[in-house]
């Protein structure tokens, strides 16, 4: 399967690629991203390539990622015949308690300046950042519905949201007549798999696409980190509060990252490879972001595409990485007989399994 193998976006008619091209690394403001020659490699690659679905924010690098991708729509010419999505939430002013959150005004004029940097006339894909915990959820939905009848938007999503929220925004959509939200972006790695209690079920459900980052945990595995810390490179080695942030190191992350190795080094596969190839594969997951700082890394994600793990290898992974069990889930994994007032039907009750990325769950309907 390539970039050219498009699924629809949750119950759209938007067509993406397999794969989303992150540029969270286009620019060097923050300091480990790329300048705008690596960047443009990266894009035409992206593309040569077959993928069509772009992913930036507001503030990314200080609005660099932005004014790339612009810059790059127009040397290209092809705006139409990309899936251009951006983000809003984050502050951009310090000081200023508007210029930031999921209010009316912050996300009104958050769009305005995320079009002005883009260089263009609307987004495909209007992105929640993250919930603010304050705005009333009526009030983004009403917000982005008025954004989409406008033509600013064609359709938006939520990223980094209770799983409540999304449903909540959902039904209060359909309630209303209003559009409503296709897609979810969550954090979802072998050693961050908690939206598979309930993010997962929640938008095979409601007809949600999830477009997750973070599939190689932030570079913690990409088998460039050790437990004596001899390797330690990357964002994750050099930025503590940023390893603090998506708590990696953890004893729990270890034998996940060793067991990850060895699989990779049976397969003569990278690790990140194998681990965007595990992300990708589960039920539910439409289309990971990926983010590359050189070409190589761009490729290696790319060839996950194409890389299929016997199940053996992938049954070893979910194993090692298997979440806990957690209330009230761990009440309805046993098999029990209950008999209804029919005369005695037998029912199996649900089991994670279903929706939520065993290995011998159905596959997503949303794919």
């Amino acid at each position: 399967m390539g970039l050219d193998a498009y699924v629809t976006l949750g119950h759209s008619g938007l067509r993406v690629s397999p794969m989303a091209l992150g540029t969270l690394t286009f620019g060097t403001d923050w300091g480990w991203g790329a300048d705008v020659d690596i960047s443009r490699q990266i894009w035409t690659r992206y593309r040569e390539a077959g993928g069509n679905f772009i992913d930036t924010a507001n503030i990314y690098n200080d609005g660099s990622s932005e004014r790339m991708v612009g810059r790059f729509l127009s040397e290209g010419g092809e705006r139409d015949a990309i899936v251009l999505a951006t983000k809003f939430s984050g502050g951009t002013r310090p000081g200023d308690p508007n210029a930031g959150g999921n209010g009316a005004k912050s996300i009104h004029r958050s769009l305005r300046d995320s079009l002005e940097r883009l260089g263009t006339d609307y987004v495909d894909l209007y992105w929640m950042h993250h919930w603010d915990t304050a705005t009333p959820v009526d009030e983004v939905v009403r917000t982005l519905d008025g954004l989409v009848a406008a033509g600013l938007i064609r359709y938006y999503g939520l990223s980094d949201v209770p799983a409540w929220y999304l449903a909540r925004a959902k039904t209060l959509a359909e309630r209303d007549g209003r559009a409503g939200p296709i897609a979810l972006q969550p954090e979802y790695s072998l050693v961050e798999r908690t939206i598979e209690r309930e993010h997962l079920p929640a938008a095979q459900h409601l007809g949600i696409g999830v477009c997750p980052w973070g599939a190689v945990g932030g570079g913690f595995l990409t088998g460039k980190y050790s437990r004596d810390g001899a390797n330690d490179q990357g964002r994750l080695g050099s930025s503590p509060g940023y390893a603090a942030l998506l708590n990696r190191f953890t004893e729990r992350d270890w034998p996940i990252l060793e067991a990850l190795v060895a699989v990779a080094e049976r397969l003569g596969r990278p690790p990140a490879q194998v681990a965007m190839t595990w992300a990708a594969g589960h039920p539910g997951i439409t289309a990971p972001i990926i983010g590359a700082r050189t070409l190589g890394q761009l490729d290696d994600a790319l060839a996950a595409l194409e890389l299929e793990l016997p199940p053996g290898e992938r049954t070893l992974l979910d194993r090692v990485s298997a979440m806990p069990p957690a209330h009230p889930y761990n009440l309805f994994t046993a098999d029990y007989q209950q008999t209804t007032g029919d005369g005695g039907t037998t029912v199996r009750p649900w089991s994670p399994g279903q929706l939520t990325g065993a290995s011998d769950a159905p596959a997503s309907p949303f794919r």
